[in-house]
């Protein structure tokens, strides 16, 4: 999904007036609109730098990435670890795994991403430790699930986001209305609003994107 909820015009705007991309990131985008299917499911320039920004503030040791499609959300969010982070990203299809890691080689972060390729809720028990920064961006159905799975393993002060929770717009459709996935991010949105153990904003971004900040365990 990637509505546009901002108009055109103000989004090009907002484009124009954010970093550029770099030439990795730009024929990152270029390739993945060509010939990957469903590229609108890429970060792209706008989402990509706020991930980078939020990375970059809060220099995260240990990230992980549930939905890695082509890489450049991983891109985004390696380029602000610290000097010793490590991301780890999960994704369903081995298909893009060569070129998300010509891309990451590319970015000089291949030592700094390790991909992991399976169902999501089967790969993240077995990874150790806990993690600065969680991204959600995979099958929407399961976002409640990867919610409840990451929460114990992010620290007090750590952050999980979460991509397209608003689905189209659909999300302020009445329920009889609205898709099952977005039925599936209404009640993950819920979910989070009633959990007392973080603190959240919600910002409009693209399809949406929700900043979570755990404040207690």
């Amino acid at each position: 999904m990637t509505q546009l909820f901002l108009p055109v015009a103000i989004n090009e705007y907002a484009e124009t007036y954010t970093t550029p991309e770099t030439q990795t990131l730009a024929a990152l985008n270029r390739e993945t609109n060509v010939k990957v299917e469903l590229p609108v499911m890429l970060s792209g320039h706008l989402q990509g730098g706020l991930l980078k920004m939020l990375s970059y503030m809060i220099k995260p040791r240990r990230v992980l990435e549930i939905g890695t499609y082509t890489g450049y959300s991983a891109i985004c969010l390696a380029q602000g670890l610290a000097n010793d982070g490590i991301l780890h990203t999960i994704d369903i299809n081995e298909e893009l795994e060569d070129m998300c890691f010509r891309y990451f080689c590319e970015e000089g972060l291949e030592k700094k991403i390790v991909q992991h390729f399976g169902k999501a809720a089967e790969i993240i028990p077995t990874l150790e430790g806990q993690f600065d920064l969680v991204f959600i961006d995979a099958d929407k159905q399961n976002y409640s699930l990867y919610y409840d799975m990451v929460l114990g393993r992010v620290p007090v002060g750590g952050y999980i986001l979460a991509d397209n929770v608003l689905y189209d717009g659909e999300v302020v459709k009445p329920a009889d209305e609205q898709s099952k996935n977005a039925r599936a991010i209404h009640a993950f949105n819920e979910k989070v609003k009633s959990d007392k153990r973080v603190e959240h904003v919600l910002l409009p971004v693209r399809d949406g994107i929700m900043i979570i900040r755990k404040t207690t365990n």
